[in-house]
């Protein structure tokens, strides 16, 4: 069963930037040389116009002691909830099902 999301879900950018660089008074430039990237790249992400890739994942939980999969899973559900909203071809899927021969048939 699918569950409907009614809000759009916060981008890692905004957990980045209001739980951890806020509150503990870090810069971008001072994190993102603490990660290994580049301000630009760390920059994007806090200000939600890039992704939190996986290899970014794991420099952020290594970083704010945290599992990759926070990161991943909030990228994850911020994506899915984007795309359901900014496309509609998705909901004229129907469901494919196989019939007694294993072929697969519309229903």
């Amino acid at each position: 069963m699918t569950r409907i999301i009614t809000r759009r879900p916060t981008h890692p950018g905004e957990i980045i930037k209001s739980d951890y660089l806020e509150p503990l008074n870090i810069t971008i430039s001072t994190a993102a040389e603490a990660l290994k990237v580049s301000r630009k790249t760390l920059s994007q992400i806090v200000n939600e116009r890039g992704p939190v890739t996986t290899l970014m994942a794991l420099r952020l939980s290594k970083a704010f002691n945290t599992s990759p999969e926070l990161w991943l899973n909030l990228q994850r559900n911020y994506d899915l909830w984007q795309a359901s909203q900014n496309s509609r071809a998705w909901k004229n899927i129907h469901p494919l099902a196989l019939n007694n021969r294993a072929e697969i048939s519309l229903i």
